[in-house]
């Protein structure tokens, strides 16, 4: 749900001028950011997706335009990138090749101080859950050192002799912090776990119901048809419903996917997405709002139109409100606009 709503909201693009902000044109990244193949609603649903899912999302900067901007930017699957952090230093691994961060878009959430990588909602579900600070504390290494748990480590034998088993789990601790492989013998087998699999063992261990699930991910129950007590959505407070998610839930998210596509930009050109398509209304109340807002001389009555998609009032049109309303038109100055005169 909040991959389709995020990737569906329009991107506008301001530059900002002594008095506000003026429009500008988009740049080529944010209409077309993988290329001809991929444009810019099918890249927003897979990065919010990614990051709703994984708390990251990483594309690989394949064009730069004349400023050294990113001109497009190939998102990588999941399976095929790493990052480490290697005494503070990041590093990126990209289809088992070091890559220069410079060459790297990278974008987080959920995120714990100390930490270069975001973490699933589940994951941080899972770390703010934790009764003990040890316990966050190895949570905050582990993920620090890779995207999510790493590996899992299995021995051939049937037992592992005790002479050897603190020194085998010593050196597998220090490359999994350190996002390293780990090199053993013909005996010893290394899977990468399935980062799904594992946040789904949680889920069910915790026994959570679909509303606690839907918290985690920042979505209400009742936006998904869950059952809950006492709530009663109506056509009537629809449109308060939506703005309610909009300010608790969703916004916090557009707010730093704003400033994140903000950096493909040279300032002080910023970008901003357009959120009050999701708060779209019934036809009396955009009428009622937009006729409002024509008598308080917020926006003036062709502006009004454009936003029903129509053209601005001709000639003829205006004649005809004047003969049919005369006490509601006055004289036009000389050198106004006509269409927007009443």
């Amino acid at each position: 749900m909040r991959a389709d709503l995020v990737s569906t909201l329009p991107i506008d693009t301001f530059r900002k001028v002594p008095w506000g902000q003026v429009e500008v044109p988009k740049p080529p990244v944010l209409v077309e950011p993988g290329g001809s193949q991929v444009d810019i609603v099918e890249w927003m649903y897979s990065t919010q997706s990614d990051l709703d899912s994984l708390g990251n999302t990483v594309g690989l900067i394949t064009e730069k335009d004349g400023v050294g901007k990113p001109r497009r930017i190939d998102l990588v699957a999941r399976e095929d990138y790493r990052i480490t952090s290697v005494r503070g230093a990041v590093e990126y691994w990209i289809q088992g090749k070091k890559r220069d961060s410079e060459d790297v878009w990278h974008e987080r959430q959920f995120t714990s101080s100390g930490m270069v990588v975001g973490m699933s909602p589940v994951a941080y579900a899972a770390l703010s859950l934790q009764q003990y600070e040890s316990a966050q504390e190895f949570a905050a290494a582990w993920f620090g050192g890779g995207l999510v748990p790493t590996a899992h480590l299995k021995y051939g034998e049937a037992k592992v002799p005790p002479a050897e088993s603190e020194a085998i789990k010593a050196r597998f601790m220090v490359a999994i912090e350190n996002g390293e492989p780990f090199v053993t013998g013909k005996d010893w087998e290394y899977k990468p776990i399935d980062a799904a699999a594992a946040q789904a063992t949680f889920i069910e261990t915790m026994r959570f119901t679909d509303i606690e699930i839907g918290r985690f991910f920042g979505v209400p129950g009742d936006l998904f048809d869950a059952a809950v007590e006492g709530s009663s959505i109506t056509y009537a407070n629809i449109t308060q419903r939506n703005l309610q998610f909009l300010v608790h839930n969703l916004g916090p998210a557009i707010t730093r996917r704003e400033r994140a596509l903000s950096k493909l930009l040279p300032q002080p050109r910023f970008v901003k997405f357009n959120s009050d398509a999701l708060l779209r209304m019934d036809p009396e109340t955009v009428s009622t709002m937009l006729g409002q807002q024509v008598k308080d001389r917020l926006v003036a009555p062709s502006e009004a139109r454009e936003l029903l998609n129509r053209a601005p009032y001709t000639p003829e049109q205006i004649d005809e409100f004047k003969t049919l309303f005369p006490t509601e038109f006055k004289e036009i100055p000389a050198g106004a606009q006509r269409g927007d005169a009443r």
